[in-house]
């Protein structure tokens, strides 16, 4: 009997020590793990900046950097490590997005033309250039051109002067025509000699300058004359004056320096990465500040084809026709070639993030989440961008907001962001 009641008073004290374990410890440890759920769920979103990533808090305010209101965040939203799978996408809320100002484009294939500007100057035509100068030596008596920009007809009288020279070379003539006249019916190796003297001493005068209206002259009067006429052989504008009266002047000596201005020639300094798109015959068009709101339309006649080492541009000239003399050499203008591209991809210019090495554009791959993708870029007009590998028509690229996610994406992504802060800059 004694033996049952200790039997009995043991099972007793053992169940009593089994709940007073359940008790103490079981319990407690469910209620850890409850509270472990508990926490698990509230640490699912964090508030943090906009504008500065780095800032978290379990609760909301303001930023402590640049005292902005601080969003909420999911984290049960963002991708996970093997999603993403090393690559640096980044996911935002809505209210992260509109916050950050982060807007898309679907990529599509556009026609663009490229505009090339440049500042131009107004020069003469080179081939309208000429030099009026003297083929015998003499002394100036008088001057018909006494100014410079003074306007000359071909054929105009420009100065006269005293020349023994000139006045030989009439007496050669005068004789050798005479003889000629003389022996003209003799047989022909008489005639034929003094018919050669005479036709060489008139080429000499034609050489020097004389006019057909000069030897007519002095065939007519049969003696010579000692103040000798100079006439233009062009028409123009005089640009340079160099002699005076009573000066002397030898043969090649320069009277005057004459350009025909109704047609001139522009120069502009275009930068090298635009050249590939210039060619000769390409329209031009130019503006002055002399004649507000008026074009002007001419062709490209020239590209240089070496680069000045200091600017890093090529001279191109342009051929312009100048109807009244209203384009003056000297006058600066600006110039606009317009040159058209094939159709292609292309993005606006705010979507490109450049780094120095390379051109990386963000992607919504799915909602509200992003990648990089490295482009290879063409062409640039103003507002767009060609694209000539790395995007396929309908894709969606961000235009506003890439800056913010680089900074997000290196934040969460350091080893494999998309544009190191390093290398480059951003066009957003």
């Amino acid at each position: 009997m004694t033996k049952n009641i200790i039997i009995v008073l043991s099972a007793v004290v053992l169940c009593a020590g089994a709940y007073f374990l359940y008790t103490r410890y079981a319990r407690p440890a469910e209620t850890s793990h409850e509270a472990a759920q508990a926490v698990a769920k509230s640490d699912e979103f964090y508030y943090t900046c906009p504008m500065h990533p780095s800032v978290r808090s379990d609760k909301p305010g303001a930023c402590p950097v640049c005292g902005m209101t601080l969003v909420k965040k999911t984290l049960t939203h963002e991708p996970r490590d093997e999603e993403t799978s090393g690559i640096p996408s980044v996911h935002l809320s809505q209210s992260q997005r509109v916050v950050a100002n982060v807007a898309t484009q679907f990529v599509m294939k556009k026609r663009l033309r490229k505009e090339i500007t440049a500042a131009g100057k107004i020069d003469y035509a080179e081939p309208s250039f000429r030099h009026i100068s003297m083929r015998f030596p003499g002394r100036i008596e008088k001057i018909y051109l006494s100014y410079t920009g003074q306007h000359v007809g071909k054929g105009d009288p420009v100065a006269e002067l005293y020349s023994p020279e000139a006045i030989s070379a009439q007496q050669e003539y005068l004789l050798a025509k005479e003889s000629y006249e003389q022996v003209s019916a003799s047989p022909d190796l008489i005639s034929n000699g003094a018919h050669e003297l005479y036709v060489q001493s008139r080429q000499k005068l034609l050489l020097w300058g004389f006019t057909e209206g000069q030897i007519i002259r002095l065939d007519s009067t049969g003696s010579t004359s000692e103040k000798v006429t100079i006439y233009s052989p062009v028409s123009g504008i005089v640009l340079k004056k160099n002699i005076e009266p009573q000066k002397y002047v030898n043969a090649g000596d320069d009277l005057y320096d004459v350009a025909d201005l109704s047609t001139v020639w522009m120069y502009a300094d275009v930068y090298e990465k635009d050249l590939q798109f210039l060619a000769t015959g390409e329209s031009i068009r130019m503006w002055a500040d002399a004649y507000p709101g008026e074009v002007f339309s001419g062709k490209v006649s020239f590209v240089d084809p070496v680069v000045d080492p200091q600017t890093r541009t090529a001279r191109v000239r342009a051929e312009f026709p100048n109807p009244g003399l209203r384009l003056r050499p000297g006058m600066f203008v600006k110039a606009e070639i317009e040159i058209p591209v094939l159709q292609s991809l292309a993005v606006p210019k705010t979507a490109i993030l450049s780094t120095g090495r390379r051109d990386i554009v963000w992607i919504e791959v799915a909602n509200n989440t992003f990648e990089p993708r490295e482009i290879t870029v063409g062409t640039s007009t103003e507002s767009y961008t060609q694209v000539l590998s790395g995007l396929e028509e309908g894709e969606s690229v961000v235009i506003t907001g890439g800056y913010l996610l680089e900074s997000e994406s290196q934040l969460l992504h350091p080893a494999t962001a998309a544009t190191p802060h390093d290398s480059g800059g951003s066009h957003d």
